[in-house]
């Protein structure tokens, strides 16, 4: 049996959990652009059958949580949601092991966190899509983003497109229907955080030594899976596993083909826990 809570961080970011009777791992899950941690209700209940309990907060300006609609403010507000959640899960569960499991925008969150100072012990981390590549902005949007950010964070300056998330209609109809998610474009001071935190992130990885899990789907448009290539020849893990899914998505999880990803991860997380 899972059971679900929910509640708010000190900053008002709502936060929700499931768990199983019997929690011998927990995992912190990092959404991504323009959704919430709601959409990650499947994979923690796969995770909870394997003993996982799954802790996700809601971004500023995601799901939930206050804040303009998909402005996250700072990558540093967003990274101490991350943090305080993760006291809180280890402090509901001490004794076990926490893994932190970010998706696109939120492996970007994730490395963030992962590279800096984390509250808790981090026994590994999984990390699907990171955003760590800028090749979606042209070099003339990446040189105006900071500024614009700066004097019009809630201007769009960048369209995704929903059809890129997963080959599943099913999952593209929910993306576009959910009205916790943002169909708009990307706003200046979120791009412009992301940008810095990007250009940042080659010093910072090098300093990462946990185990990672690192995957991405081949036919990925809204982030190239050569952000993962970088991101596996750049960390100094010696337990480093690096799996790229031919053909999927940019949600490996979201992907008719999810059973199999989710088998993954957890055999993973089996093996480091």
């Amino acid at each position: 049996m899972t059971t679900h809570t929910d509640g708010h961080l000190s900053t008002g970011q709502y936060w929700q959990a499931w768990a199983p009777d019997e929690v011998t791992g927990v995992v912190v899950l990092v959404h991504g652009l323009h959704e919430h941690g709601g959409r990650y209700a499947h994979v923690a209940e796969r995770l909870a059958r394997s003993g996982y309990a799954t802790y996700a907060v809601d971004h500023p300006g995601h799901g939930r949580s206050p804040g303009s609609r998909g402005n996250i403010g700072s990558m540093a507000a967003t990274v101490a949601g991350v943090d305080e959640l993760a006291v809180r899960a280890a402090g509901e569960h001490p004794g076990v092991p926490l893994f932190v499991y970010g998706h696109s925008m939120g492996g970007l969150v994730a490395a963030q966190y992962l590279t800096g100072t984390p509250s808790v012990p981090v026994r590994g981390a999984v990390l699907s899509a990171a955003a760590l590549d800028l090749s979606s902005a042209t070099r003339v949007q990446q040189l105006v983003a900071p500024l614009l950010g700066r004097l019009l964070p809630d201007l769009g300056v960048l369209e995704l497109d929903a059809d890129a998330v997963s080959r599943d209609p099913a999952v593209v109809a929910a993306y576009r229907a959910d009205p916790l998610n943002r169909m708009g474009k990307v706003r200046a001071r979120t791009g412009a955080e992301m940008i810095t935190t990007v250009a940042a992130m080659p010093t910072r990885l090098r300093s990462l030594t946990m185990p990672l899990l690192v995957v991405h789907g081949g036919a990925d448009r809204l982030v190239p899976p050569a952000a993962s290539e970088f991101l596996a020849s750049t960390v100094a893990s010696t337990d480093l596993t690096h799996t790229v899914y031919p053909g999927l998505f940019h949600e490996p999880h979201n992907e008719p083909e999810q059973e199999q990803v989710l088998d993954d991860v957890v055999a993973w997380l089996d093996a480091h826990r």
